[in-house]
């Protein structure tokens, strides 16, 4: 797999009828993974909250999308970031990205391994736009 670039859509309380819509639309694979999935917020309330959504279409479209967590500002207009995103193979070129992407941004989230098991990040740049980063993590034999 190559390093792909695609947008990631933040909502508040909506992200899974968003993202379904979104999968009548372009078709595809849809996976979503809760909060409570992956026991990422210390609330209850939103452990049912999209944490992470992926939808990936026969034609190689990609749209990712998640549910704002209540102590996060969320700002409409301000609700999309890139995602940059590949294998482990590709983790010399995806670090030397973030090392660039962080230089006079700000890191939001440190690019360290997930509860999911990737090496993921997040951060701002310097003109204010916001980026992910995922390394997928070696595969399992």
């Amino acid at each position: 797999m190559t390093t792909r670039l695609n947008p990631y859509i933040s909502f508040r309380d909506n992200a899974r009828d968003a993202i379904t819509f979104y999968e009548s639309v372009f078709g595809g694979e849809l996976n979503i993974s809760t909060f409570g999935d992956y026991q990422a917020s210390e609330d209850p309330a939103e452990s049912g909250k999209v944490m992470h959504a992926m939808l990936e279409t026969r034609n190689g479209l990609t749209l990712m999308a998640a549910d704002t967590p209540n102590g996060m500002p969320y700002n409409p207009g301000d609700n999309i970031s890139v995602s940059l995103s590949g294998e482990s193979s590709d983790e010399a070129e995806l670090r030397g990205y973030w090392d660039k992407l962080v230089d006079g941004g700000t890191v939001t989230v440190p690019l360290e391994t997930a509860p999911w098991g990737d090496t993921f990040g997040m951060c701002v740049d310097k003109f204010g736009i916001g980026w992910l980063v995922n390394i997928a993590g070696a595969q399992q034999q």
